[in-house]
């Protein structure tokens, strides 16, 4: 793209979480907001009334934008049932594309998607915010740093009682779609591999307030030979983890903890020889560089990518990975069997 030239973009789908979207875009002089749609016109004006973009175009549908002026990018904050249509409706006017998780509603969708973003020769991005908090970042480049070994073990547990009311009470499969899609992601950052199979079993526990399973546990293997559990449940009161889990990393020389917070631990084989190990605690450096900063770090890189031709790190022909551990888990919980994970 010139240097130079605002990129014109419009963001569909004007709920609460496109405010996130917005106050990054505020920090980015080389944006133009130059349209905002929503099925509900006036939650596309009040978004323009609250971040004083009067000068934007409103619309019910992406189509009348693009009648009526140029696009470079599209912002995608439709709920997920609608990710597709967005998305292709954009690439199919040459436009790049950032959209909120998940990458689409079935792996065939995305698969169709991330064509559709090649052949085009345009950006597709997704919202893994997660991947930006510093936190995740600090424990991703300790363990990079070969300090308890190569990894063989990592477990993550996600228990949290979420009383959303709504639609997510009556959703099939609700916390692997809605939520496991952030969990495996960062599973694939931290561990540095990605997924080769799934074993899944959902359930929904006695006195649960959702409709179908709210619980699951997950065993994956990894390229590298590691082994990934996942367990969650939506419907577990007392005691919460964080919404970032909690974490045990086990190396060939030692272990780490992590609370998905500030709170981390490693410690390293310090002798050996006897009945158990000596062990020494080791130091984890803060994360220095940059990355950072949940939906604005995210945005930013999007935004960057599309001045400098790069690629962001999010960019859907990766994340498609991610997307796939969820419905290979849902697969996998569905037949009862393990299931092989293909792309």
């Amino acid at each position: 793209m010139q240097q130079g030239k605002k990129v014109r973009t419009v963001l569909v789908g004007c709920g609460g979480m496109s405010r996130a979207w917005l106050n990054a875009v505020q920090e980015l002089p080389e944006v133009e907001m130059v349209g905002l749609v929503d099925i509900y016109e006036s939650a596309a004006n009040q978004r323009a009334s609250e971040y004083n973009l009067m000068n934007a175009l409103i619309a019910t549908n992406l189509e009348t934008i693009f009648a009526q002026t140029e696009v470079d990018a599209v912002f995608n904050c439709t709920i997920p049932e609608a990710h597709y249509e967005i998305t292709m409706s954009a690439l199919k006017h040459g436009c790049h594309v950032l959209s909120e998780k998940p990458l689409a509603n079935s792996l065939k969708e995305a698969q169709e998607m991330v064509a559709a973003a090649q052949q085009a020769g345009k950006i597709f991005s997704v919202i893994q915010n997660r991947r930006y908090d510093a936190d995740i970042r600090r424990v991703t480049q300790f363990l990079r740093s070969d300090a308890i070994g190569p990894l063989t073990t990592i477990n993550s547990d996600f228990y949290i009682g979420a009383h959303f009311g709504g639609f997510r009470d009556q959703m099939k499969h609700v916390l692997l779609l809605d939520m496991a899609i952030h969990t495996f992601d960062a599973a694939r950052l931290l561990i540095g591999a990605d997924p080769v199979s799934v074993y899944c079993k959902e359930w929904n526990p006695s006195g649960s307030w959702y409709a179908h399973d709210a619980s699951a546990i997950a065993i994956f293997e990894m390229s590298n030979g590691a082994v990934y559990t996942y367990r969650g449940s939506w419907c577990a009161e007392g005691l919460p983890t964080s919404w970032e889990c909690d974490w045990r990393f086990i190396g060939q020389q030692g272990s780490v903890t992590w609370d998905g917070h500030t709170q981390v631990r490693a410690q390293a084989v310090a002798e050996t020889g006897g009945f158990t190990s000596q062990y020494q605690d080791l130091e984890i450096p803060a994360y220095t560089t940059g990355n950072i900063g949940g939906h604005a770090g995210l945005i930013h890189e999007f935004f960057a990518a599309i001045q400098n031709g790069t690629q962001p790190e999010t960019q859907a022909a990766d994340n498609i990975k991610s997307l796939a551990m969820v419905f290979g888990a849902i697969e996998s919980s569905e037949s009862g069997v393990p299931v092989p994970i293909q792309l």
